[in-house]
């Protein structure tokens, strides 16, 4: 995934009114990638790959079965989505 997919995503996620319509929004501009929704607080300590001034993007990796939070691009299979604590 390169900085203008995220550059983009950020965008679209920061102009939804609510986190779950920028999760639905990221879906459809972004097939086939994942985006899940998740609370900030479960990802403190965690790297942002993006941050707006109401949401925040991480990339998220998947071995085909299990979940992560990656700061590595290359990995990237989608997105975990917050609104910005």
């Amino acid at each position: 995934m390169d900085a203008q997919v995220v550059t983009e995503a950020l965008a679209l996620a920061e102009a939804a009114a609510t986190v779950r319509d920028a999760a639905q929004a990221l879906r459809e501009r972004y097939a086939p990638l994942r985006v899940v929704v998740v609370d900030a607080f479960d990802m403190r300590g965690e790297t942002p790959a993006a941050q707006g001034d109401t949401r925040t993007l991480y990339y998220g990796a998947s071995d085909g079965h299990c979940w992560k939070v990656t700061s590595d691009p290359a990995q990237a299979a989608g997105f975990f989505l917050t609104d910005k604590s």
